[in-house]
């Protein structure tokens, strides 16, 4: 039964890599071609619009012609692969693979409805599943602080340039410039930190993570509210807890991600 579900997991993930994969392959097929073109045409608006009456640099058509080799050498490969069954799935549409997915998904679901184990061995493997739980946790709760310490740093360091370059400077230029582009960088950070909240998502990852990490300690341990004589209750008891500890932090990702008023509604 196990090595029948893990197949299907399997083949599960090899076409979900698959259509990834197929989706790489045709964006290189058009876009490769594209952006030789675009090259050519800059190219040529480069001639038209800035040395229209003079030679055009060396450097700039030597830019722009080994660019255009390039792009044209790599479409030219992408074809070759695309039109002899090079790629695994040549010829094959993201469509077809998709539904093949969805096949396999079906296959699944099936298998496993009939095959499937008491409630005490699922809340069993469920339990092995939450160590996993909480390292993803911990790491996206890392994510969200580093990058707001990134955010905060960069802030602090744009508005305090800002200060600096305009008591160093005293002429508009090239003053001005530095000012505009400080002061687009904190009013562009500032509005992310407030749209996105980096800080407040770390909190919550990292609060969720250490409340399922210590009803798992109590569950090993066997002291309340898992120390229950039998087994299966405890077992029941940890699987609903943990659940409902996931499902509020759910709650406030979803608090988060709506606007303040909305915040101010749902509270």
């Amino acid at each position: 039964m196990t090595d029948t579900i893990i197949a299907h997991r399997r083949e599960i993930a090899d076409l979900m890599q698959r259509i990834k994969v197929r989706r790489f392959q045709l964006f290189g097929m058009y876009a490769t071609p594209a952006a030789a073109i675009l090259a050519g045409l800059a190219w040529a608006s480069l001639k038209v619009f800035v040395w229209l009456h003079g030679d055009t640099p060396s450097a700039v058509n030597g830019v722009c012609f080994a660019a255009i080799i390039l792009l044209g050498a790599a479409s030219a490969a992408q074809f070759y692969a695309e039109f002899t069954d090079v790629w695994e799935d040549a010829d094959t549409s993201v469509r077809k693979l998709k539904l093949e997915l969805a096949l396999a998904e079906e296959r699944h679901v099936l298998e496993s409805r009939r095959r499937t184990p008491p409630s005490q061995d699922r809340q069993a493997s469920y339990k092995e599943k939450i160590p996993a739980e909480v390292i993803r946790l911990r790491q996206e709760s890392r994510h969200y602080r580093r990058l707001h310490l990134f955010m905060q740093w960069l802030l602090f360091i744009s508005s305090a340039s800002i200060s600096a370059v305009t008591a160093w400077y005293d002429p508009p230029q090239p003053a001005k410039g530095v000012l505009i582009g400080l002061g687009f960088t904190v009013t562009v950070i500032t509005a992310a930190t407030g749209y996105f909240k980096p800080r407040e998502r770390s909190f919550n990852l990292q609060q969720t993570a250490d409340t399922i990490e210590q009803h798992a300690t109590a569950f090993e341990l066997g002291i309340a509210p898992y120390n229950s004589p039998d087994d299966a209750k405890n077992l029941e008891l940890f699987a609903t807890t943990v659940e409902n500890v996931r499902a509020e932090q759910r709650m406030r990702e979803q608090q988060l991600d709506q606007p303040q008023q909305g915040q101010e509604q749902v509270i």
